[in-house]
């Protein structure tokens, strides 16, 4: 019995101090995002924030966030003479390993991903 409660709390203890792995990126502008791999600490989640800046120009952001802070939006506002919003950006939570999702190729898409292939394709025929 000792064993069984004994492994037990070994697995609690395990599935408490698991943290999740996600996707991050400081600042993306567009569809360009670059991202790298981050650990998040115990609390937090994995996020995906999409917003504008300077009413305009679209924004991205990737990272680990504290739960209380998911799926809520966020202004940045500066001072200056009065309040001037700098970005608004919403960021929505996951709690699976890199569920925020790496960004795909800059500009590209399935359609030319599948023009480029067939492209390749055909050369290579002709080539050999």
């Amino acid at each position: 019995m000792n064993k069984l409660l004994f492994l037990f709390a070994v697995g609690v203890c395990f599935a408490l101090g698991q943290t999740l792995e996600c996707y991050k990126c400081k600042l993306g502008f567009w569809d360009v995002c670059i991202t790298s791999k981050t650990t998040c600490s115990s609390g937090e989640h994995c996020f995906s924030g999409l917003g504008t800046a300077a009413g305009f120009v679209d924004i991205k952001m990737k990272g680990c966030l504290a739960v209380d802070s998911c799926n809520k939006t966020q202004s940045e506002n500066l001072n200056v003479g009065g309040n001037v919003t700098l970005y608004k950006i919403t960021k929505t939570c996951c709690n699976s390993d890199l569920c925020n999702g790496a960004p795909g190729l800059p500009g590209g898409s399935g359609l030319s991903l599948a023009a480029a292939i067939m492209s390749a394709l055909i050369t290579a025929k002709v080539l050999v």
